[in-house]
């Protein structure tokens, strides 16, 4: 009997005791050395290249994008198409921005910043003459949502500074901190979007959530804030600009559809007139010619991005043939001759393109290196819906998801779910180089599912998780499994959760109630509690969550919370777990990562744990992705793909 106790005690210390080490500004534990054949092989998918549109240079002098050359994403100009990138920042940290002033006698464009991921972005401008730059706000506040007047003699953006907590709206100059005036003092989160013609107004926006958010104009001398015709009941909006004769706001909003349409906005009768009727998808963003005479819009229809010219005066539209796949990061040229966006599909990683509005010719500003992978044969993914567990009109809820198939092996094949964040994010095909890895050197398939609470398919279903309805999201991949299990080319022996953010947390609920149906998960800076998450989140975002999971505050949602939260149900994860976490993440705090590490250990399972010293809320550093997406090969190949 003592020998017994003697070796129970040896085999619980074993199970408790961790393996750490250090590489760079990595904490490494559990996780074993990575073989050199997953670093050889994984190389090429990870020195991928691609390049984001910032905004146009004035004077013909070419345009701003951001892309990789060091270990992070910096700024470069372009002076003409595919010609050489010339990088202008060379920071440690990821930079963003690139707003370039519209006063041709002012050299300046503003960019933004933060410290080792602790999203506590800093405005900085830059003379792209003379190749200096400084900072002009004060190091300690955030600061975000940098607009430029028409005549660039000021721009207007967003801080905290007044309380850390609430975001008020301001004006300044390039002259800096001295230059600074607040405009609004109002509890919660209210962003500038866009100056009047004249710039004596700004149009800016009270966000309350992903599903409520209001207008206002604001008058800049008196700071009078007047709301757009309101309402008797909540919508959300989104992109708004002023027409070009100032008679009229165009906005973005789901007031009266399930989608979020195209509206114009008729100061002199307040009335909104919808534009786009016609389009049953979401209207994602828009941008209006220096002339007014043009709208250029994206609706996001089915997962896929379409790009829409409109004739103002007569509201005729027409379709611009691109590849299929994400459109975004549009913006026309100053004098209106041209269109700038960026492209990014399954088989390219993301390029600046230009589109000349006379002859709606598309030239190629960049070219993304593949470094010599074979990106033809990337496998497209399939549009598909399952059957979940409710019912609308009597018949099964239907939950939309790509799947990409391997094109080689011999099914049944092992089976990775990626799980978005937001919640109200939307997973759609892009240009994934490790994604193809699974499909290609591990013959795994991919099913990437919508599941409720999703953007991209109407108010109503977006808001099918809300509150005391977040357990229904879990649900659904529970029917996803269901449906895995009945397809003769999936292996419902070996499927692993992978998934970021609330992601992350969808990884976990799915380890705690279907740990029986799961190889493993990968959960990536994930909520583990979410009343801890919603008490050490920034505060500058505490409201804002709590308006999608519930109010901590009160006893009978803290109660709920406690109740679902994956922390309270470690217990049930009886399955390999892989965390992942960076250390100064504002947005789910390192905590959430530590007490579930914990947790899940206790129940003598697997746990290998990534801190990334250097990060926030996501890897912003190459040699940091480059190591995370080896040990998740790793773990995969250890859990995963064994029979």
């Amino acid at each position: 009997m003592k020998n017994k106790i003697i070796f129970l005690i040896i085999m619980a210390l074993a199970q408790v005791s961790t393996k750490t080490i250090r590489k760079g500004n990595l904490v490494i534990e559990n996780i074993p050395e990575i073989p050199s054949s997953i670093i050889d092989q994984l190389r090429p998918f990870q020195n991928v290249r691609s390049a984001y549109f910032c905004d146009w240079l004035l004077d013909d002098q070419g345009i701003l994008i951001i892309t990789r050359f060091g270990d992070v994403g910096q700024l470069h100009k372009i002076e003409m198409p595919l010609g050489m990138r010339h990088q202008l920042t060379f920071f440690s940290e990821p930079v963003s921005g690139g707003y370039v002033c519209p006063d041709q006698r002012q050299p300046y464009f503003l960019f933004s910043k933060d410290t080792l991921g602790n999203e506590i972005d800093q405005i900085y401008k830059y003379n792209y003459l003379t190749g200096k730059h400084a900072m002009l706000t004060d190091g300690r506040s955030k600061f975000s949502d940098v607009v430029w007047s028409n005549r660039g003699d000021r721009f207007a953006f967003s801080s905290t500074t007044r309380n850390e907590t609430d975001w008020d709206v301001y004006i300044g100059t390039l002259a800096g901190k001295s230059s600074f005036m607040r405009l609004t003092e109002k509890e919660g989160s209210w962003d500038p979007v866009d100056y009047s013609t004249d710039d004596s107004k700004l149009l800016v926006r009270h966000y309350v959530s992903a599903t409520e958010s209001y207008y206002y104009i604001l008058e800049i001398k008196s700071k009078k804030l007047t709301p757009l015709s309101p309402l008797d009941k909540k919508a959300s909006y989104g992109v708004a600009r002023w027409d070009k004769k100032g008679k009229g706001i165009y906005v973005i909003s789901d007031q009266f559809s399930d989608f979020r349409q195209l509206l114009y906005y008729d100061l002199a009768t307040s009335r909104f007139d919808t534009i786009t009727k016609s389009i049953p998808w979401d209207i994602e963003t828009f941008r209006i010619s220096p002339s007014g005479d043009t709208i250029a819009f994206i609706s996001n229809e089915n997962g896929y991005s379409v790009l829409y010219l409109m004739d103002t005066r007569t509201r005729s539209k027409s379709i611009i043939k691109l590849p299929v796949g994400q459109v975004f990061g549009i913006n026309f040229k100053p004098d209106g001759s041209k269109l700038a966006l960026v492209l990014n599909n399954v088989k390219s990683p993301s390029d600046v393109y230009v589109i000349d509005l006379k002859d709606k010719k598309i030239i190629r500003w960049t070219e993304g290196e593949t470094v010599g992978i074979d990106t033809s044969s990337f496998v497209i993914p399939q549009n598909f819906e399952y059957p979940t567990f409710d019912r609308v009109n009597g018949k099964p809820r239907k939950i939309p998801a790509f799947i990409y198939r391997p094109k080689k092996g011999k099914p049944p094949y092992p089976v990775i779910i990626e799980l978005h964040g937001g919640p109200a994010g939307q997973d759609v095909p892009y240009f994934s180089p490790l994604t193809q890895y699974y499909i290609e050197r591990m013959g795994a398939a991919i099913i990437i599912p919508n599941f409720r609470g999703s953007s991209g398919y109407g108010r109503e279903f977006l808001m099918l998780d809300d509150g005391c309805l977040r357990e229904n999201a879990i649900r659904d991949i529970g029917a996803l499994l269901d449906w895995i299990d009945k397809d003769p080319d999936l292996d419902a022996r070996r499927v692993a959760v992978t998934g970021g953010s609330y992601g992350g947390y969808m990884v976990l609920a799915c380890m705690v109630n279907y740990s029986n149906r799961l190889a493993c998960g990968i959960d990536f800076c994930g909520i583990s509690n979410f009343v801890t998450f919603l008490e050490n989140t920034g505060k500058y975002r505490q409201d804002l969550r709590r308006v999608e999971y519930g109010d901590e505050r009160d006893p009978v949602m803290r109660e709920f919370l406690n109740k679902i939260s994956p922390l309270t149900n470690a217990h049930k994860i009886k399955k390999p777990l892989f965390v992942v976490q960076g250390k100064n993440d504002p947005r789910v705090p390192v905590t959430e990562a530590e007490q579930i590490v914990k947790a899940v250990r206790n129940n003598e399972v697997e746990v290998w744990y990534l801190l990334a010293e250097d990060e926030g809320h996501g890897f912003g550093k190459k040699p940091n992705r480059d190591y995370y997406n080896q040990a998740k090969i790793l773990f995969l190949e250890k859990f995963l793909l064994k029979k």
